[in-house]
């Protein structure tokens, strides 16, 4: 008698096992728009968004787990794409907007997984690096910088002047590997690029961010800079920021000259560096320069738009995609021969 064909427990869970590392970028997204609400007061909307990420984590914790178990050589083979790094970036962001309601504990352990993690993943997809690269390439900038904002957030609230110096490494390191993937980012992606060429500017807020988080760490009590670290520290998240808007005007006019409106998972990639834009601006009076805080609000409704929209595509691509897998599936015999 001929086996049954073992099928997937349902339309769903086919759909959900083929997801891509990158899917990873939605948590990112969607933990970013958070913290931007928060910064920016709307702390209802802000918590709405952190439990829709927070359950977003959890499946794709479970699913990594389970390939990394199971199907190790398909893990090993996803690991090595930059779209892996978003497990770290991810673990960071959502570290970090816990952090922000006072589960510093929660926040801490989020940060031991995330750097666990990144040095793992780092290695193996630089490894596997290739001369063009579309923008998830600046993932390694990415996942560095959230370790930074992460590590440099909790020094602020824990008063932990060494984990204050990790975060100064992890952000100069950043800026390398930042420099690194721009002479692998192939330009083209610009208007070419499928949703995730926007890391190029997201890469460069992170930093930003990274830089504000730096100098909010300071204090009396710590002590962490003096005069001429303070002025470097500031002169470079300066720079940053006007670099990241510098990225952001040049990707807003390819996409209005190139549109690119069909659905796709890297879109995900596209809310990230929107919303981290929001929330590096958000915290731009630590660097000195108070009135860009308006332009950030500003772009934090066009960030949450965007996120909407993107929502809106992926809820409709899922029920379609199980939807026909539904209907193409054989169904499992039970008749004995």
């Amino acid at each position: 008698m001929p086996a049954p064909p073992v099928l997937p427990a349902s339309p769903f869970r086919a759909w959900w096992a083929q997801r891509s590392p990158a899917a990873g970028a939605a948590v990112m997204a969607t933990g970013i728009v958070s913290v931007a609400l928060h910064l920016a007061g709307w702390e209802i909307l802000s918590l709405i968004f952190l439990v829709l990420a927070c359950a977003a984590w959890l499946g794709l914790a479970a699913e990594f787990t389970l390939r990394l178990l199971r199907e190790r050589e398909r893990w090993v083979s996803e690991a090595e794409t930059p779209g892996a790094l978003t497990a770290v970036a991810a673990t960071a962001v959502l570290g970090t907007r816990v952090s922000a309601l006072g589960h510093d504990a929660l926040a801490g352990a989020l940060l031991a997984l995330a750097t666990v993690l990144w040095p793992v993943l780092l290695v193996l997809v630089v490894r596997r690096r290739r001369p063009r690269m579309p923008g998830s390439v600046f993932l390694c900038c990415v996942a560095t910088q959230g370790l930074a904002v992460l590590a440099a957030t909790l020094a602020a609230a824990e008063s932990a002047a060494w984990l204050a110096r990790v975060a100064l490494v992890l952000f100069w390191f950043g800026l390398v590997l930042y420099v690194l993937a721009l002479f692998r980012f192939d330009l083209r992606q610009v208007t070419e690029g499928a949703g995730d060429h926007w890391v190029a500017s997201g890469a460069i807020a992170i930093s930003a961010l990274a830089g504000a988080e730096l100098l909010a760490a300071d204090s009396a009590r710590l002590y962490l800079w003096n005069d001429d670290d303070f002025g470097v520290l500031r002169v470079m998240t300066v720079g940053l920021l006007v670099l990241d808007l510098a990225w952001y005007g040049v990707l807003l006019v390819a996409e209005a000259v190139r549109p690119r409106l069909r659905y796709d998972t890297r879109r995900w990639a596209t809310v990230f560096p929107l919303g981290m834009t929001a929330a590096a601006l958000a915290t731009s009076a630590v660097a000195g320069i108070p009135w860009l805080e308006g332009l950030g609000r500003v772009l934090l409704w066009v960030a949450v738009a965007v996120w909407l929209a993107v929502a809106v595509g992926a809820v409709t691509s899922a029920r379609t995609a199980i939807a026909s897998g539904a209907v193409r599936g054989p169904v499992r015999s039970t008749t004995r021969r």
